[in-house]
């Protein structure tokens, strides 16, 4: 990927768009994870929830996009993120019928690549989640209290963060990585997939 420093900057559209999607990503998880309390209008429960959703879905999916950003300046390209705000409101319906669909937006980068560039820009953002998870990790396992829910929700959210995005659909990353390099998309794909499903279905949720 060459050598040098990698200057990151940021507009305040792009700043304004990353805020929108992260409130709104935690709305989405909040619902999906308590419909419960917000049907029952249990306003503690939501807004401990929300904070725990700030906390993991903000690193998550701010990370997940600055390792997009990051990569694609590395290659000498022109990047910055746009939120969908048709996609936001979806993803806080969909919770609210009990699944997610979260596609928040996408980093869009100009100039000249390589399908093995592209290939890689996308591969960054999962591969992201994927080490997160494992930050997250020892505070589920050791911590208790807030810190050990936040633990248990970091693990869980990045977890489905990387196995959702690597699905060859769409804009999803999964596809561009596919049209890449079959191999890797496999090497990726199996166990980002396998682990979301068990993060999403088979983890017990702390809260």
């Amino acid at each position: 990927m060459g050598s040098g420093d990698v200057n990151v900057s940021f507009s305040i559209r792009e700043l304004f768009d990353f805020a929108a999607a992260w409130v709104a990503l935690s709305v989405a998880f909040t619902i999906f994870f308590q419909r419960p309390a917000l049907l029952g209008f249990d306003v503690p429960v939501l807004v401990r929830m929300f904070a725990l959703s700030l906390l993991t879905v903000g690193v998550g999916f701010l990370l997940h996009e600055l390792a997009h950003k990051v990569i694609a300046i590395k290659f000498g390209k022109v990047a910055e993120f746009r939120a969908d705000y048709g996609m936001l409101f979806i993803a806080i319906v969909s919770a609210m019928a009990g699944f997610i669909f979260a596609a928040p937006g996408a980093v869009y980068h100009r100039g000249r690549s390589t399908i093995r560039q592209n290939g890689l820009i996308a591969l960054a953002g999962p591969v992201t989640n994927l080490g997160l998870a494992a930050v997250f990790l020892p505070l589920a396992l050791f911590a208790g209290g807030f810190f050990g829910q936040v633990g248990s929700l970091g693990v869980i959210i990045n977890l489905f963060l990387a196995g959702f995005n690597m699905l060859p659909f769409g804009p999803l990353d999964g596809k561009t990585v596919l049209n890449w390099n079959k191999v890797v998309f496999v090497a990726v794909f199996v166990p980002s997939v396998a682990l979301g499903v068990y993060a999403m279905f088979g983890f017990s949720f702390p809260f």
